[in-house]
């Protein structure tokens, strides 16, 4: 017996838009799970070039020291 999934009108709904008309909804909830190596994710994100760790460090303590600067006000 194959298992099966309780899920609400709304959802069915929003499957059934999305759903090929000559496609089951096995078929669709597989298109729909892809499987995501980590060297998909890595390629998908744009990792920054060298130095931008650096670069944010710095940028980061900026903003703490602008912050601060406002916060406490003048002494």
């Amino acid at each position: 017996m194959s298992p099966s999934i309780r899920i609400s009108d709304e959802t069915k709904a929003k499957l059934e838009a999305v759903k090929r008309e000559d496609e089951t909804f096995d078929e669709l909830l597989d298109r729909l799970a892809i499987t995501r190596t980590k060297e998909d994710v890595h390629e998908m994100a744009g990792f920054a070039e060298e130095g931008i760790e650096e670069h944010m460090k710095q940028k980061r303590e900026d903003l703490n020291d602008s912050f601060e600067a406002r916060t406490t006000g003048p002494e």
